[in-house]
């Protein structure tokens, strides 16, 4: 495992090495769905929107992608611009903009709602 967060519902989701985001059920200690997938390599980083309806992951292909919670489908198209792994990711409080940290050294945030990326 490289990575776990915590829902605001109180289920986790997890990042590993085999490319694959999961979701588990704290209290029965089962996984929640199929897997998530699409990565090249390991995932390093998930995070729950505040509202916990999105999933975020980053993984070592440089690709931030974002998954709907309760129908384990990806949301739009992968989020794309690093250039190295990708490290964190972590939504804003008001769950308006995502954060991503990669290796490439460059924080980039995105709008939510339009996609858009802005870097630093």
């Amino acid at each position: 495992m490289y990575s776990v967060a915590f829902s605001p519902h109180g289920n986790v989701a997890t990042g590993a090495d085999d490319g694959m985001v999961r979701s588990w059920d704290v209290a029965t200690h089962r996984q929640i769905g199929a897997p998530l997938n699409g990565y090249d390599g390991e995932i390093n980083a998930v995070a729950f929107s505040p509202d916990g309806t999105i999933l975020a992951s980053g993984g070592a292909d440089g690709v931030v992608r974002l998954w709907d919670v309760a129908s384990h489908r990806q949301i739009g198209v992968p989020l794309l611009g690093h250039s190295g792994l990708v490290y964190s990711v972590a939504f804003s409080p008001d769950g308006k903009t995502l954060a991503s940290g990669a290796a490439d050294g460059i924080i980039r945030l995105w709008d939510m709602a339009t996609q858009q990326m802005t870097e630093y």
